[in-house]
């Protein structure tokens, strides 16, 4: 397990404050909410094989298996930080956000429906 860079109970709290209302939501809060929850996906699915791109805010590597060490990496998975979060709590499904485009996924193992979402409010 990585070593976490931000607290467990205020990266919950980040992202339960977002969830309740994200248009109002400031921008450090959405910051640490996004990066907590890369940190738990991390975490959940270690491992170099896919990147997770959530700009400005993080990114991160997850799953096991063939690693990339130069350059753009096979396997992509970004969003922005509304699409993203809307994901991490389940107020947004996996299938829906990629086919409307909100969600670029590129590569093998990229579907990640399965870790989805990440915070039960």
């Amino acid at each position: 397990m990585a070593r976490r860079k931000i607290d467990v109970t205020a990266g919950i709290a980040a992202v339960r404050q977002w969830a309740a209302d994200p248009q109002s939501a400031p921008r450090a809060v959405r910051a640490r909410a996004v990066r907590y929850s890369l940190e738990e996906l991390a975490n959940l699915a270690p491992g170099r094989s896919v990147e997770v791109r959530v700009p400005p805010f993080g990114v991160t590597q997850i799953l096991e298996g063939t690693t990339h060490t130069r350059g753009t990496p096979g396997a992509v998975v970004e969003t922005d930080a509304a699409t993203w979060l809307a994901l991490v709590v389940g107020q947004l499904d996996w299938a829906v956000a990629v086919d409307s485009g909100n969600v670029v996924a590129s590569g093998q193992r990229t579907d990640l429906s399965e870790l989805l979402p990440l915070v039960k409010l």
